[in-house]
């Protein structure tokens, strides 16, 4: 029997209202002007792409941005038109809660997993952020989408936030019992040097949470999820009934993905390589019937192994590394010695003092 390769497609739609002061992703203004063009140019880019996952299974469909919801449900059904899945393909699609979508619409075709950026439910954290909801509209997001018939449910939650409190955070933790999620993806705020925040950088450290409060509130965010029913099965994503990411947990195993849209990373097994970071540009390289890859990164083996090995430990089930180098196994006894990794013969995986330190478990094996 032959087993397909399994992989993945990402969308990349960069239409935002407003342009959030920590993100550095790449987002435009939401002009209908754009959206057309858009449409017309990713079409252009599946025909140059499809060749490449003809035959394979396509395993999740991901929408970001950006606000991707604001391409509409029409521009996004006639996407989904294009290729070919099979029923239980994971497809999702980030929003915000002030957007109000109409999200019984995003059911009828096909979208089975919503992502919503939620950060915060403090309103004074949401003003620092930036955000354009309130915490009411957040929760009130969450129960639409639920009664719309979207029952994979995912938000997003912030920590080490400026002027966030542990009070503040366990109220955030407690709100979130409440509420029909399955799935919960956890991070601390980082300054990008693309972000508007970057430019406040001083400022804004001086009033974030410290080290020892910030290992606090990931520690409190544990044990409430836990005691919720999720399981924590990667370092900064948790889910109720088995429910975990299928296009997250492939960035982290290795799964070949493609990426469509201005901006858009993609992995083949053996580059990494990324579309112009420029719609107009994106889009003029297209109708010309070019590529719009504007850098790309070839992997040796023996580079993508220990880069593989590293993102495998993501995963609090750890993973079989194999044979391995000398240099790594001489990390792997290091980070043994000092706590952060646990070995029993090829199996290695992260201890609890490991996931509160990845970065330097990272640093060490790549």
């Amino acid at each position: 029997m032959v087993t397909r390769l399994v992989v993945s497609l990402y969308i990349h739609i960069p239409f935002c209202k407003h342009k959030c002061p920590y993100c550095h992703f790449y987002v435009i203004s939401d002009k209908e002007c754009f959206k057309e063009q858009l449409l017309t140019a990713l079409k252009a880019e599946w025909r140059q792409i499809s060749p490449q996952i003809e035959g394979k299974k396509l395993l999740s469909i991901y929408f970001g941005g950006g606000t991707p919801t604001l391409f509409g449900p029409e521009r996004i059904r006639e996407v989904l038109s294009w290729f070919h899945y099979e029923a239980d393909c994971e497809i999702t699609i980030e929003t915000n809660p002030e957007e109000q979508a109409d999200y019984s619409e995003y059911a009828k075709i096909g979208i089975n997993r919503i992502s919503l950026g939620v950060q915060s439910l403090a309103e004074d954290e949401l003003a620092v952020l930036d955000r354009r909801h309130s915490p009411q509209q957040a929760i009130d997001a969450i129960w639409a989408i639920k009664r719309a018939g979207i029952d994979n449910i995912t938000i997003d939650l912030m920590y080490d936030l400026p002027g966030q409190t542990i009070e503040s955070w366990t109220k955030t933790l407690s709100c979130i019992k409440t509420l029909p999620i399955t799935h919960l993806s956890l991070y601390n705020l980082t300054i990008e040097p693309d972000a508007a925040f970057f430019r406040r950088e001083k400022q804004l450290r001086s009033l974030m949470p410290d080290d020892e409060t910030s290992a606090q509130m990931y520690a409190l965010a544990q044990e409430s999820l836990k005691n919720d029913g999720f399981t924590q099965y990667e370092i900064s994503a948790f889910c109720k009934d088995n429910l975990y990411s299928r296009h997250n947990i492939g960035y982290w195993t290795g799964r070949h993905f493609y990426g469509m849209g201005p901006s858009a990373f993609s992995f083949d097994g053996v580059r990494r390589y990324r579309n112009v970071a420029n719609l107009s540009r994106y889009c003029l390289l297209l109708e010309q019937n070019q590529s719009p890859i504007d850098f790309e990164e070839p992997l040796d083996a023996k580079a993508r192994k220990k880069e593989l090995l590293a993102l495998n430990l993501r995963l609090l089930a750890g993973c079989d590394h194999g044979q391995i180098e000398p240099e790594t196994e001489k990390a792997l006894e290091y980070l043994v010695s000092v706590g952060l990794i646990e070995r029993k013969g090829s199996h290695v995986a992260l201890t609890k003092q490991g996931i509160l330190f990845y970065d330097t478990v990272a640093s060490e094996l790549i």
